[in-house]
């Protein structure tokens, strides 16, 4: 067995203990392998290994490996998305997880509509409101939230975060809990379902999900350190 296949063994073996902890079926819960930086052929040990979810953060690198890797793959954007990029990533990736404004959830429903698609996505929530990084604040959300469902082309399926970075996987807690929470105030705006929840990486993914994620995006844990 090869170093990325006792790696994913370990992980899908913590990730059950953490659904079991939780009250959770284990398929409830979609562990993405995050290639950023590591080969096509490092990749492959992990799909011979039987995982089939797999994230990039950059188009280019996405580019370079995808015609080398097998087809059934399910490519997840992710990575800060510009909006020269869209029309490029909409139609090779299942699902993106990084719409992180109002502007640009409006360019990709056009762009979406372009392309005769109807994507997946997630928004993304910057709920610590850290200047480092992109994405909706609560207020943003709730304030643009009709809008946001009136579009026509985008399938908004979930929410999407990274919390401050901690030193502890404990005090990441109370960010995905809030998550959750924002998430279901705003189905019962109205009615709206949203199943999902991208949350947890590799240093924190069982309490993300013990709060609930569905999508946790893990790399180092899998492949090593960059």
């Amino acid at each position: 067995m090869s170093e990325v296949a006792q790696q994913l063994q370990e992980i899908r073996t913590r990730m059950a203990a953490a659904c079991a902890r939780s009250g959770r079926e284990v398929d409830e819960v979609t562990l993405i392998a995050v290639t950023k930086t590591f080969s096509a052929e490092r990749v492959r040990e992990a799909v011979e290994a039987g995982q089939v979810d797999v994230g990039e953060n950059r188009l280019q690198e996405a580019e370079g490996k995808i015609p080398l890797l097998p087809s059934f793959l399910r490519w997840h954007y992710i990575g800060q998305l510009q909006r020269n990029k869209v029309r490029k990533v909409l139609p090779q990736f299942a699902m993106v997880h990084s719409i992180d404004s109002l502007r640009l959830a409006q360019y990709a429903n056009e762009v979406a509509r372009d392309l005769g698609l109807f994507p997946q996505v997630f928004l993304q929530v910057n709920h610590a409101e850290e200047e480092t990084k992109t994405g909706f604040s609560e207020a943003e959300l709730r304030e643009q939230w009709t809008t946001l469902m009136a579009l026509d082309r985008l399938e908004i399926v979930g929410l999407m975060t990274v919390p401050p970075a901690v030193d502890d996987p404990e005090k990441a807690r109370p960010w995905f809990a809030s998550l959750r929470q924002l998430r279901d105030e705003l189905a019962l705006v109205d009615g709206t379902r949203l199943p999902y929840l991208s949350m947890g990486m590799s240093g924190d993914y069982e309490v993300a999900i013990e709060e609930g994620a569905t999508h946790v995006r893990i790399g180092s844990a899998i492949f090593g350190r960059r």
